[in-house]
Parts: structure tokens; sequence; C-alpha cells
């Protein structure tokens, strides 16, 4: 089966990847055989507050973030991402590249992300959700469970989601529905049972169905099967999948299998070979 576009990766210009190059990043996507790659960096507005204690040493968001524990994030430098785009395109012209965006939080932060999509063309543009607000700060997961117990961080991540879908049409596609899943130890926390979940993430994908947009098979961790199966009996028309690598030899990792799965799941290349899996 022939790899799908990756549609969710970061390059230098995304203030959370110090090691990424959109250079190197168009190298590895030849290298593997992808018939395209989405550029979607970050646009972030949301102020959190960072769990220290929770966070492994050496991370880049540990240098952005102040005395208090805030971080906030810098903007992406537009013109210059833009500038790199085209020459990328020069330099790998057997190669699709896509323009894009990822944008944290979009349903708080209306203004700025329509006064930012309106400055040019994106070709895929991803909504994300990375934090929920707590006492009049936002915390990210690891801050989040070490105050929650983690049926409460999951349930109302998954809300938050659905806000997130009902407060703005900015975005084509969600972004890793199951992102809390990334900080779970289950030394702490104790092993994870997705069915534990599903009215919520059922009430999510039906939501994010019922808007017409696409989800997003994130391969940071192999998205839980029953997951896309849900996305299907709730009337989810297309999926897409993103590697969401920080750097190059990210890209495309978990593509056979996430590839295999939702052709398993009813969900297959379109006419369109650099478009969204539809349903079939």
């Amino acid at each position: 089966m022939d790899l799908p576009i990756d549609g969710h990766v970061h390059t230098e210009w995304s203030w959370d990847a110090p090691t990424g190059s959109m250079e190197r990043s168009c190298a590895r996507a030849m290298e593997v055989g992808l018939p395209a790659i989405a550029f979607t960096e970050h646009v972030d507005h949301t102020v959190t507050t960072v769990a220290t204690d929770r966070i492994e040493p050496g991370r880049p968001l540990l240098a952005l973030t102040d005395a208090d524990g805030r971080l906030a994030p810098p903007p992406l430098d537009l013109e210059g991402y833009l500038a790199s785009v085209e020459r990328c395109r020069d330099l790998f012209p057997d190669l699709r590249i896509l323009s894009g965006l990822e944008i944290g939080e979009p349903h708080w932060h209306a203004d700025e992300t329509r006064r930012l999509l309106d400055t040019g063309d994106f070709d895929r543009v991803l909504g994300s959700l990375h934090a929920l607000p707590v006492g009049g700060e936002y915390l990210e997961p690891p801050g989040l469970f070490g105050l929650w117990d983690p049926d409460e961080v999951v349930r109302s991540y998954l809300a938050e989601v659905v806000r997130l879908v009902a407060g703005s049409d900015a975005f084509a596609v969600l972004a890793h529905i199951d992102y809390p899943l990334r900080y779970w130890d289950p030394a702490e926390h104790g092993s994870y049972d997705v069915g534990r979940y599903e009215d919520d993430l059922r009430h999510a994908l039906r939501a994010l169905a019922d808007s017409g947009r696409a989800l997003e098979i994130n391969t940071v961790l192999p998205l839980d099967a029953s997951i896309l199966r849900w996305w299907h009996d709730e009337g989810g028309e297309a999926v897409t999948f993103g590697s969401d690598a920080h750097e190059p030899d990210a890209i495309a990792a978990g593509f056979h299998d996430a590839a295999a799965m939702a052709d398993e799941l009813g969900f297959r290349p379109g006419s369109d070979p650099f478009g969204f899996w539809p349903r079939t």
C-alpha cells in the first residue's frame, strides 16, 4: 500500500522544534516515498503555566518558561516560513509541498486566528487542543495529571474538544484527539482502557463529524483502533495522517500500520492523491 501524505510536520519555523529542518524533512519524505508533505507550523496564543517538575530536562519549552512558570509561545515568522516553503518547492520539484498551520485553541483566539488566515491561502490547517483552563491559568496534560485524577483529565479534555469544534471554523482537520495519552504514566495512573471513555470520545467524534471536518490519525502514539471505528460509526467522512514530526527522522513514522488500520476500518485513498482519505 502506498503511503499517504504526512499532513502534520514541524520544522525550525515552529517554536518547539529547534532541531527541525524543512529542507532535511523534504529529503526524508523523498527517501521514504511520500507523495507529499504538509508543513503545519505551530501558531499558539495560549499562555500556559508549565509543570516544570514533570517535564524532561532539555525540552525546548523549559528554555522559554519564565521564573513564574509561564510560557508565552513566540509568534510564527510567517514571511520567513513561506519563503522557506517556496525555496523547498524549488529544491524538491518531485515532492508536493503543502503550506499549513497547526493552530492551538483557535476557539479561544478567534480574532488573532482570523487575522492570520486572512494573510494568505494555506493548504492544510489543523486545529488542536494542548491545554485546559484551571483557576485562571492554562495547564497542559503534565500539569493536569499532577492536579486531577486521570479520568478527569481525559474527560475534561474531550469536553473541551467539543467546545473547540463548535467554537471555531478556522481549521479543516482535528489533530491528536488522544493528546493527553502522551503523558499517561501507567506506573502512576494504571493501565489505560479506551473503552472507559467511549461515551466521551463518541460525543467529540460526533461533533467533529457533524461539522464536516476530518480526523487526524496522529502517529506519535498508535491511535487505538476503537477510536477510528467509532469515528466511522459516528459518520466521520475522512481521515488524515500526521507524524507530528519535530525533526526529520520522525517523518511518516508509523504510517504503514496507520494506513493499514484505516483501510481495514473503511477509509481509503480518494481521487486526490494529496487529499484526505474518505470513507468507503
